[in-house]
């Protein structure tokens, strides 16, 4: 069984759908869906349980800390980790398995935006380059449990990049699979902000980030320059 770990924080416009497109993509395979919803405020985890997922209470919001509980709860053998607007690739399952039967432990599917600008699809075409640089959380993320608990987990420290900094323990440990179905994940954040304002910060962060600088200033600077974030 594969264990699908879903972090939330007010997404109740949001959720339902991406559970109901999981479940319709699934082919039919036995599968749990967890949501680990950190603290929402507008009925994020009623929603999540009426349309068929368990919903787990984390009393601490952050992506790596909800990811992980979830992952310490989680009966399957794999897990697969999505955002709550993204949404995986039809028969997504049976792709996952084809390749861990090949020999992957992890490995993720490459991106699609919803939203059609030439430079959205531009930046979702380079995922599919094997590259770590190139890995973010939306593209979704499977790994065997137990390479999972070997790597520690997610680092709860850190609420910015941690989706990219795991890939680097994860390759240690086994085989990593870009697969070449695409996730498509929300432009919305794109549209809130505009498209190259928005990848301009993200490419800010992500330099920042990799020239050493605190989780505190780039926490600091995401919420100051990102219109309607979440962290």
């Amino acid at each position: 069984m594969i264990s699908i770990i879903v972090p939330t924080y007010n997404e109740a416009e949001q959720v339902g759908q991406t559970i109901s497109r999981i479940i319709a993509a699934s082919g039919g395979h036995g599968l749990e869906i967890l949501v680990v919803d950190g603290c929402s405020t507008d009925g994020t985890g009623a929603i999540a349980e009426r349309f068929g997922a368990t919903v787990i209470h984390s009393a601490q919001k952050g992506r790596a800390i909800q990811m992980n509980k979830g992952a310490a709860q989680a009966k399957g053998k794999i897990l697969y980790f999505l955002h709550a607007d993204s949404i995986p690739p039809q028969g997504f399952i049976d792709q996952i398995l084809a390749t861990y039967r090949q020999g992957a432990q992890s490995g993720c599917f490459r991106l699609a935006f919803d939203y059609p600008h030439w430079f959205l699809r531009a930046n979702a075409w380079f995922t599919r380059f094997n590259c770590n640089s190139l890995r973010f959380g939306d593209q979704s993320l499977f790994v065997t449990k137990e390479v999972f608990e070997k790597s520690g987990g997610f680092r709860e420290d850190l609420m910015v990049m941690e989706d990219q900094e795991i890939i680097h323990r994860l390759k240690k440990l086994g085989t990593f699979r870009v697969l070449p179905d695409v996730v498509v994940t929300s432009a919305r954040k794109y549209v809130e902000n505009g498209v190259f304002r928005m990848q301009g910060i993200f490419y800010l962060i992500w330099s920042l980030y990799y020239l050493g600088f605190s989780q505190r200033r780039l926490v600091a600077l995401y919420k100051k320059l990102i219109r309607e974030h979440k962290l």
